[in-house]
């Protein structure tokens, strides 16, 4: 089993990604290559709650083109991770 800290690389901060912690949901990037159950098993070791349900997503990067110049914003993988009732991470209260 690998590292629970290089499975979630950072959390997704973003208006939609704050409504959803109303309804105890919390999206985190992760690892592209990590499967649900070794999310689930991260966040849980990592933050000490309860996790219920995951749900993963793959974005693809898109062409960006500046002038003459284009490139490619990077692919990644976003999770998002549902906890039991009353169960809540710190870190996203804290606005």
């Amino acid at each position: 089993m690998r590292d629970p800290r290089s499975v979630i690389i950072k959390p997704v901060v973003s208006e939609k990604s704050y409504q959803l912690i109303e309804s105890n949901k919390y999206v985190f990037q992760v690892d592209p290559r990590a499967g649900k159950e070794e999310i689930k098993d991260a966040v849980e070791s990592i933050f000490k709650v309860r996790v219920v349900g995951v749900n993963t997503m793959h974005r693809v990067g898109k062409i960006k083109k500046q002038g003459r110049t284009q490139g490619r914003t990077s692919a990644m993988k976003k999770a998002i991770v549902t906890l039991a009732q009353g169960d809540k991470i710190e870190f996203f209260e804290s606005k």
